[in-house]
């Protein structure tokens, strides 16, 4: 599952970071001690951190959800550097992932990753809170009403809730399938990174859906599938190159 935003200890490098929130508290997933990554053997050639860096970087270059954000946090005046912004690293338990909010930076879980399907998935899915640290002054820690918002966000225009992976969760055929599963997930997402019980959860995934679900920035649309995050990103260069000539 990708995760929420977390604190790690380390700041970020001067004139790098993105717009950024400052916290003292630590949350769960806590980020492993760091050092040099921790390589453990993946495969008779790349160790599980190069596997984990050639994923993203195919990611960033091909993935149609990811290249939109992309040019959307550009856009906001949040720049994103490879190098910089994201981070390949081992993980506790089986988290996939999560955007720390203390150094506006990525973390991907290299031990949790294995295809690149779910490299593109877990990738999206934070971009879409990096996207909303962005532009918004979101108080990740203490007010879970943001939080909620953000992970209905990130479920409903990360692809997650498309029907080819709900059909793989054997999930599909009710009515309102995507919003009953867009509910879910951020449910979920909130009960991973938050020591609450499922009903506080749901309550504040209730009480922010129809305006969050309905925010689809800067896709424009729900981007059900690559087709559709296609369409979406270029009709976002387009009202960009239009603003830029008024």
């Amino acid at each position: 599952m990708a995760g929420a935003p977390y604190e790690r200890g380390r700041g970020p490098a001067a004139g790098e970071q993105l717009q950024q929130q400052h916290v003292s508290c630590q949350v769960f997933p806590e980020r492993v001690a760091q050092g040099n990554p921790q390589q453990g053997f993946f495969s008779s050639f790349f160790t599980s951190n190069q596997k984990c860096q050639l994923r993203l970087l195919k990611t960033l270059e091909t993935n149609p959800y990811v290249k939109l954000l992309l040019d959307g946090m550009k856009h906001s005046g949040c720049a994103v550097n490879k190098d910089r912004h994201f981070s390949c690293e081992d993980c506790n338990g089986n988290v996939s992932g999560g955007f720390d909010a203390s150094t506006s930076q990525i973390v991907l879980c290299q031990n949790n990753i294995h295809n690149q399907a779910h490299m593109n998935r877990v990738v999206t899915h934070e971009l879409i809170h990096a996207f909303d640290h962005c532009r918004a002054h979101v108080d990740w820690f203490t007010n879970i009403r943001h939080l909620a918002c953000s992970e209905v966000r990130a479920a409903n225009l990360s692809g997650d809730c498309s029907l080819v992976n709900e059909i793989f969760r054997l999930h599909f055929g009710l009515k309102q399938h995507h919003q009953t599963c867009v509910r879910d997930r951020a449910t979920l997402s909130i009960l991973a990174v938050r020591n609450i019980s499922k009903e506080v959860a749901k309550k504040a995934v209730d009480e922010v859906f129809e305006s969050c679900f309905n925010d689809h920035e800067p896709f424009g649309r729900i981007p059900h599938n690559k087709t559709y995050a296609r369409y979406a990103h270029r009709d976002f260069q387009n009202r960009d190159r239009y603003y830029s000539n008024i």
